[in-house]
């Protein structure tokens, strides 16, 4: 594969990439119940992860990787406690 071509292939994996969090950033703002918005979190923090290991792979950086990393981590715990909060009102027993 020639630089050219994997230039653009990952300049338009960011572009649509941007243009998919305008869905849920829309269901964040518009969503009719708390339900839809915390859905609509989640997907927000697993594009933004997927965008931060495009950029790591268009830079040959590392730091991308490891944030990348830990955005899904501390996203799954907010939608875990999220979650817990929604169905019984405390997320601490």
């Amino acid at each position: 594969m020639s630089a050219t071509l994997f230039g653009w292939a990952v300049l338009a994996a960011q572009i649509l990439l941007v243009a998919a969090m305008a869905c849920p950033l829309w269901r964040v703002l518009r969503g009719p119940r708390a339900q839809d918005r915390v859905l609509a979190l989640d997907t927000l923090y697993i594009i933004s992860a997927m965008l931060l290991l495009v950029f790591g792979i268009r830079t040959g950086s590392t730091h991308y990787f490891e944030a990348a990393l830990l955005i899904t981590l501390l996203g799954f715990v907010a939608t875990a406690a999220l979650a817990k909060f929604l169905m019984r009102g405390e997320v601490i027993e």
